[in-house]
């Protein structure tokens, strides 16, 4: 009797949430674009460019010069992983039945969607999935041209892989992406091509043992960690759907399941941000509902990737040592040798669960009060329901070709600091909270406040891993050219975890 109570409850609570959201969006729904709202799966040119108005970025490095980068960048726009076009395949089939069902019960078609009969998969019959698409190259592609636009002192140097160190995961996607960022990066600087491309060095560690990009795929604790919360997400995450589910089949007079809805909110996803197709799965959706969905993405993602366990972000230390030290020792090459015989950028492509980490570790959509509980190693509230606002959104802190740029400066000053670092996330300056909410501060502060707490925990320790298993396949080197060198290998093998 009291489950059903709480039940009911839980129930007219989403009620008057989506009321409120509705009143909020009522007068804006025409300007409601929901490619904004899509959380990972949002398109970098979509989002990119949104960014808190309030915040104004430091002035105090204009007469200091930029000697390091130091770039952790997530994959462009990819396909749909072999699974996810099964399950859409799949997905077809069983909007079929439902559309059958209304005309055996000689129900009214008129509330169903035309495009709803008779759908079929845009990827059906495809047999491979997860590659860079043609617009997640181009992603890329202009990533490195504005890169080298904005830091033209760091890539004067003749091109050397000691200078200029492109690394990636295994992963197609990933690699495809470091080509892209790299031939926009060097372009002009070859003699290959109208273009005048250059050959340049990208290499990977092999995925059994790479724990500075894919330490998430080599931590036996936090595989164990994600699994038991997967329960509790899917119960925080049920409420919302249940809502939703009743609104959808009262006014289509289709008899969706939560599990039908989760399913057209992932091809709402799917057709907005690769297809540019927003009036068939999306249009279904309230922009009320649609940001309650993204709500959800989001909490998930926060729970089971960002600020919901420190284990989540503390198996990173890997990558965060190899940053610091990256910065390390680019300030003693400065000070003891000539110019172009040291690393001047550290660039890096990956996943979701490279970047979300690697941001929850430098403190990145924070407040300054939450900052103080990450480093007493105190858990965070879950991140608010609309229509109040959130810090923590998908579509910001991770979409396609999301990025982190840590540039080192280096200052003439009469003060003690000589060194500063400055962070920028999908290249708009970025409030730290380790930085007083600038978005710079002397190299020792981030060194000593932010990186500090985190490296002194081991990765091995945390992660209840003996990396000597790990060393049976060497390391992986190749070099490439151009993105159509992967495109013959971009399935996903069948072993496969899907990723971000």
């Amino acid at each position: 009797m009291l489950n059903n109570s709480m039940n009911v409850a839980l129930l007219l609570l989403i009620q008057l949430l989506l009321i409120a959201i509705a009143v909020q969006y009522s007068t804006a729904d025409e300007s409601f674009d929901v490619r904004q709202h899509l959380s990972t799966v949002s398109r970098y040119g979509i989002v990119k460019d949104i960014s808190d108005d309030s915040f104004a970025p430091s002035q105090n490095l204009d007469q200091c010069t930029p000697i390091h980068l130091n770039l952790v960048a997530r994959h462009g726009t990819r396909a749909p992983t072999k699974k996810r076009i099964r399950e859409l395949e799949a997905f077809a089939a069983r909007l079929e039945v439902l559309v059958r069902d209304v005309k055996e019960q000689k129900q009214s078609l008129d509330k169903i969607p035309a495009w709803l009969m008779g759908w079929n998969s845009p990827w059906k019959g495809k047999r491979t999935g997860g590659e860079l698409i043609s617009e997640g190259e181009d992603e890329l592609y202009h990533l490195g041209i504005r890169v080298r636009e904005q830091f033209p002192s760091l890539f004067s140097e003749e091109y050397h892989p000691a200078i200029y160190s492109i690394k990636t995961t295994q992963v197609p996607r990933a690699s495809a992406s470091a080509v892209a960022f790299g031939m926009g990066l060097f372009s002009g600087k070859g003699k290959l091509g109208p273009g005048g491309y250059r050959a340049f060095a990208v290499t990977s560690e092999s995925r059994a043992s790479d724990t500075v990009l894919r330490f998430h795929d080599c931590c036996q604790s936090y595989k164990d960690f994600r699994k038991s919360q997967e329960p509790t997400v899917k119960k925080l995450k049920e409420p919302v759907l249940d809502e939703i589910t009743h609104e959808l089949v009262k006014q289509y007079g289709l008899n969706f399941t939560k599990q039908d809805v989760s399913s057209l909110w992932f091809l709402c996803k799917q057709e907005a941000s690769l297809l540019n197709i927003t009036n068939q799965a999306c249009s279904l959706f309230s922009p009320a509902e649609v940001s309650l969905l993204e709500w959800a993405d989001d909490l998930e993602l926060f729970i089971l990737k960002g600020y919901g366990n420190s284990l989540n972000y503390r198996m990173g230390v890997p990558l965060l040592e190899d940053v610091i030290q990256s910065m390390e020792q680019a300030i003693k090459a400065k000070e003891g040798y000539a110019p172009g015989s040291y690393e001047k950028a550290r660039l890096r492509f990956a996943h979701a669960e490279t970047l979300l980490p690697f941001s929850c570790l430098i403190g990145l959509f924070l407040e300054e009060s939450e900052f103080e509980l990450i480093q007493r190693e105190q858990t965070l509230q879950y991140p608010p329901k609309p229509p109040k606002t959130r810090n923590w959104r998908g579509n910001m802190v991770a979409p396609f070709a999301g990025n982190n740029m840590l540039v080192l400066y280096s200052c003439v000053s009469d003060n003690s600091s000589k060194y500063f670092v400055k962070v920028l996330h999908n290249e708009r300056p970025i409030p730290i909270p380790g930085c007083n909410g600038s978005d710079s501060c002397p190299f020792e502060v981030f060194k000593e406040r932010i990186a500090a707490p985190h490296l002194k925990h081991d990765y091995s320790a945390l992660c209840n891993v003996n990396l000597e298993q790990k060393k049976d396949s060497a390391p992986g080197m190749f070099s490439q050219m151009f993105g159509w060198i992967f495109s013959p290998r971009n399935a996903d093998t069948p072993a496969q975890k899907v990723e971000l």
